[in-house]
């Protein structure tokens, strides 16, 4: 009946879930296919659909290919120590021991600073000289092999393949920020403990270090904006060849003078492409700026160990340097678009700043 309160309730329910599941610019693949088909009818050109393969991009190398070897001393020095009375002794125990020799990297890392921090400890309380140079060299061996140790505490982590997995689609359209601003905190705290590890800064806490990869085991918002690099890619370049043709053909105006075909093309730049298209390029603009320029700062300050099966995927997918990097042709497709534009609307002495 019409006044059921449960119909009451449902009914705009229904309406409300219908309508979102109508609306084009919800989502980022619909949006950017919206967009092209009715580029293509305002400007009365072919539509240049979105290309079944969008530009290449990958997870990073497998872990077996990430995890370096990490060098150790030789069992008979570690046996040695492991005799001596001071703390290094329970140190070389610990890692003697069957959970040990299976330590998770993060474990590995800190076993490393135990071990330096012991060493040096002990040097005060040795009064044999062979004793003395043994330990000297232990604690040089240790502090050589120690970026080692930070880079597969870092980049040869499980957790990293979640936070860069490209199976969970793309960027959400007006994402909330926390998860990204949650993730960039962590890796600026994370960069600021790998640069004091590589000024040997042995104090530096790593007690948030497992909370960081329990966060990024939950998250994937990397992979997202990747992938959402990869579709606005292709979708500008589309919509640029779809302006540069109408550009070649005939112009919008002559004579610079609007007419009714100008006055719908401006008003579909204004109400779909500014005022639904750009702001999603800003959102995954400012997500790269903050987390994947903090990923690439991350691996970037550790490049003299970066193995090389790692280093082409970051100069593709990290850095905004390199002539393959996708970040170096986002902003192609960008600016190009943006240029396409403002020559059309041009032609009507509407060009837009």
């Amino acid at each position: 009946m019409p006044g059921h309160p449960l119909l009451q309730w449902l009914v705009p329910g229904i309406c409300a879930l219908l309508l979102a599941g109508c609306n084009p610019f919800g989502d980022a693949e619909p949006m950017m296919e919206e967009y092209l088909e009715r580029l293509g009818r305002v400007l009365d050109t072919p539509v240049v659909a979105i290309p079944n393969t969008l530009p290449d991009a990958s997870t990073p190398p497998r872990r077996r290919e990430r995890v370096l070897d990490m060098p150790d001393l030789e069992l008979g020095m570690l046996d040695f120590m492991s005799l001596y009375g001071c703390e290094l002794q329970y140190v070389v125990g610990e890692r003697n021991s069957v959970m040990g020799r299976v330590m998770q990297p993060l474990n590995r890392l800190r076993y490393e600073i135990r071990f330096i921090r012991a060493a040096q400890d002990c040097l005060s309380q040795v009064e044999d000289e062979g004793l003395e140079q043994t330990l000297l060299g232990a604690i040089e061996s240790k502090r050589a092999s120690l970026p080692i140790a930070v880079w597969n505490a870092t980049w040869g982590v499980e957790e990293v393949e979640r936070l860069l997995t490209l199976s969970k689609g793309f960027y959400p359209v007006a994402s909330e920020s926390d998860v990204v601003s949650d993730l960039t905190r962590d890796l600026g705290q994370m960069n600021q403990a790998v640069s004091a590890l590589a000024a040997q800064q042995l104090d530096v806490s790593l007690d948030d270090l497992g909370r960081i990869h329990q966060r990024w085991q939950a998250e994937f918002r990397a992979g997202q904006i990747i992938n959402s690099a990869r579709l606005l890619i292709a979708s500008l370049n589309a919509g640029s060849d779809m302006i540069k043709t109408r550009l070649d053909e005939r112009p919008l105006c002559l004579n610079s003078r609007p007419n009714n075909q100008s006055d719908i093309v401006r008003n579909f730049f204004f109400n779909i492409y500014i005022g639904e298209v750009q702001p999603y390029m800003s959102d995954v603009s400012r997500a790269r700026d903050s987390l994947i320029v903090a990923l690439a700062e991350l691996a970037d300050q550790q490049r003299e160990v970066m193995p090389e099966s790692f280093e082409h995927w970051y100069q593709r997918h990290l850095s905004d340097q390199s002539d393959i990097s996708i970040w170096r042709q986002l902003d192609q497709a960008m600016m190009q678009h943006t240029r396409h534009w403002q020559e059309l609307l041009g032609q009507c002495g509407m060009r837009p700043g």
